[in-house]
């Protein structure tokens, strides 16, 4: 080799090496700390998603290295195992779970029960023409967790037994087929059957802003009637979907601590903060919801002020979460990173940034904020 093919050959590899480290450097999974490390020792860390999310390009390697846990958004939900009578559907479960399992990522049985008419088969609440009796919908419940416990057992150990059960008006609990047909009967028997199913189950009854005023003392009702009644539930989920500058930090800090009088545990089970505020969408019965439905501020990206709200009030949040880690058990957010998050559809379309990763799967200064917070609180 002559002495000037040697220095361009030399030039070539150190080139690429350059390259190499440069793209080391972006990948995601290159760092050294994870969100499940910087946790260790508070509380574990999950994220909720879908089979197709994870096997989208880089999305199982950067669960896998940040992640204890993963809950499917919609997999195992009554309408998507069962929606038929006589029919029972795991396709997209077991898909789910052959993904996780192969990838060493524990598994959240996500939901056994939701307590909500349009989240539930039509056919459980019917018998032929007739309105199903208290004892058939309940059967149909308990054969319909025997169903899916029994074919996860000893694969699943959290299980979110029932959902969304608490009203957000003025009644304290939501109407629907279970209520009117059972009253509470069915929660105290799904979580009954559930404790039978799986003796060594961790059972979860979950909801959404249940940690703010009007809302929390439906909850603390709740759960001293299934206590009154010798019901085997473990832990609270309280779901976390917040909005920037929409963040209940004492109100979160005190529903904690009063499940902790309890003596249950507290799972933080569906976390983002949502910076295309979607309150208005409710205001003055839906008066705004034509112009809102054109309303999409961050189509091109947050401004760096934006992302620096989000990353101080993610950082506020887990001050929270790790003041209490006695009592919360796991902490998870809503979707992987913020191309899948379901607040980029609901309740209108836009363009959304709610979680720890962008849409490349890069940490976002909300992720450093969390790492940073979890590391002062870590034993």
């Amino acid at each position: 080799m002559t002495l000037l093919k040697a220095h361009f050959f030399a030039t070539f590899v150190a080139i690429l090496l350059l390259l190499s480290s440069c793209t080391k450097a972006e990948d995601p999974i290159s760092r050294t700390t994870s969100l499940k490390d910087a946790a260790k020792g508070l509380f574990s860390i999950g994220v909720g998603t879908s089979a197709n999310a994870m096997s989208t390009p880089g999305a199982m390697d950067l669960l896998k290295h940040e992640f204890d846990f993963v809950t499917p958004e919609n997999c195992m939900k009554p309408v998507a195992i069962q929606n038929k009578d006589g029919l029972c559907d795991f396709r997209e479960a077991d898909k789910f779970m052959k993904l996780a399992e192969k990838n060493g990522v524990q598994i959240v049985g996500h939901c056994l029960v939701w307590a909500k008419d349009d989240r539930t088969p039509p056919w459980f609440y019917q018998n032929g023409d007739a309105k199903a009796s208290k004892e058939l919908l309940i059967a149909r419940m308990k054969s319909h967790l025997a169903g899916v416990q029994g074919r996860y057992h000893g694969r699943i150990n959290h299980w979110d037994v029932v959902n969304e059960f608490l009203s957000d008006g003025e009644g304290t609990w939501r109407e629907s087929g279970w209520f009117s047909t059972c009253e509470l009967d069915f929660i105290i028997e799904a979580f009954k059957t559930a404790r039978e199913l799986d003796p060594d189950g961790f059972l979860i009854y979950n909801d959404y802003r249940a940690e703010r005023k009007g809302k929390r003392e439906k909850l603390f009702k709740l759960i001293e009637h299934l206590q009154a009644n010798e019901v085997p539930i473990d832990a609270i989920g309280l779901q976390g979907h917040y909005e920037l500058d929409d963040v209940p930090y004492e109100d979160l800090e005190f529903t904690i601590g009063k499940i902790r009088e309890y003596g249950l545990k507290v799972v933080i089970s569906e976390v983002d903060i949502d910076v295309v505020k979607r309150g208005r969408w409710y205001q003055d019965d839906g008066a705004y919801r034509e112009e809102l439905k054109t309303y999409d501020p961050y189509k091109d990206g947050c401004s760096e002020e934006i992302l620096k709200q989000q990353a101080d009030q993610y950082a506020k949040l887990f001050e929270v979460y790790a003041r209490n880690a006695d009592v919360i058990e796991r902490v998870s957010f809503w979707n992987l990173h913020d191309g899948q998050s379901w607040l980029n559809y609901f309740p209108w379309k836009r363009e959304n940034h709610p979680l720890l990763f962008d849409r490349d799967l890069k940490p976002k200064p909300a992720y450093t904020a969390v790492i940073e917070t979890l590391k002062k609180y870590r034993k």
